[in-house]
């Protein structure tokens, strides 16, 4: 016999290795790949939302201190962030700036397709958590402390995170 948990958790942190193959083979902008990607347990989980506490409380948002108690209700979760690297276009202009030259003074202001193709990947990999009938949200205050905490590595400036369930009731909506 092999209890539900035990399949639950293999099956989550399986599906969550292919949500990340998912994103990581999203279409990008030129090809450029500025993404990283990780899976994040217990522990991490744990630290993730002890951050988000602090982020919450220092900053006095709401949202930090709700969904800190709510990614803990996921045994495993998917982080997905990206690099601010402008692709060399010529003409572009969305973000602001002239063209990528000009905008590569400013390495902390996001490349529209850095953060699009970002968007794309979160997609890709969502599809595959709806495939296979996984409770899960995209959540960027968990992003946000993950990269606090240096989690996706040096130079991410853009992070989501992905908590994944298999309840009754999907534990990331109509949260208090």
């Amino acid at each position: 016999m092999i209890s539900e948990d035990k399949i639950k958790n293999e099956s989550l942190k399986e599906i969550a290795k292919r949500m990340i193959i998912a994103a990581r083979t999203a279409p990008k902008g030129r090809g450029a790949d500025t993404f990283a990607f990780c899976l994040a347990e217990e522990n991490d989980i744990k630290k993730i939302s002890a951050k988000m506490l602090e982020i919450g409380k220092q900053n006095e948002a709401g949202v930090f201190l709700r969904d800190s108690q709510s990614i803990l209700n996921a045994p495993v979760m998917v982080l997905l962030g990206t690099k601010i690297k402008p692709l060399g276009l010529k003409k572009c202009g969305m973000c602001g700036f002239k063209n990528c030259e000009e905008k590569g003074k400013e390495e902390n202001i996001p490349c529209v397709f850095n953060t699009g193709d970002l968007g794309i990947a979160i997609g890709s990999a969502v599809s595959v958590a709806a495939d296979n009938r996984l409770d899960n949200r995209v959540i960027y205050s968990a992003g946000v402390a993950a990269m606090e905490l240096g989690l996706l590595g040096e130079g991410v400036k853009v992070a989501y995170a992905i908590p994944l369930s298999a309840t009754s009731k999907n534990p990331f909506f109509d949260r208090k």
